[in-house]
């Protein structure tokens, strides 16, 4: 089985900790995973990919963070055939802004399908101010989500 590509965009750092607890449950599993960072991305990436991972927080009035701007424009602009592809979305956000909350995993997950891709079950939205640990709140998340993945 292919590795499930975890693509990451995040001011803080926040998101890519939490791609690393979701990566660690893959591999416990007996997948692999492969963290990258989108300001590393391209859309031939994720055009070959099967299974990906979303990892998005959020930034300003909703955006995508800076490190994911360059690659959402790609994806805008090239719109390479994703209908192979099965993904899911880890998004992160702060409610008390309600009309942009996890507007970045938002954004990827309408693009992602407006490409042609199929999500695997719902989109995981997390709330800074929920006192949760985001990590395990995905942790169990992606444990679901690959139980979906290979029904």
């Amino acid at each position: 089985m292919s590795k499930i590509l975890i693509l990451v965009a995040t001011m803080g750092g926040t998101a890519e900790m939490v791609a690393e607890e979701v990566a660690d449950r893959i591999e416990d599993v007996g997948e692999a995973a492969r963290i990258l960072r989108m300001e590393k991305a391209d859309s031939s990436v994720v055009a070959a990919a099967e299974r990906v991972i979303v990892c998005s927080s959020t930034y300003g009035a909703g955006d995508v963070p800076d490190n994911g701007q360059a690659f959402l424009d790609a994806l805008k602009t090239e719109r390479p055939d994703l209908s192979t592809l099965r993904y899911g979305v880890i998004a992160l956000g702060d409610t008390e802004y309600p009309q942009t909350f996890c507007g970045g995993g938002k954004t990827f997950d309408a693009l992602f399908t407006d490409l042609g891709a199929t999500r695997l079950g719902e989109r995981l939205e997390i709330d800074a101010r929920s006192g949760v640990f985001p990590e395990e709140v995905a942790g169990v998340w992606v444990e679901h989500w690959l139980e979906m993945e290979t029904a």
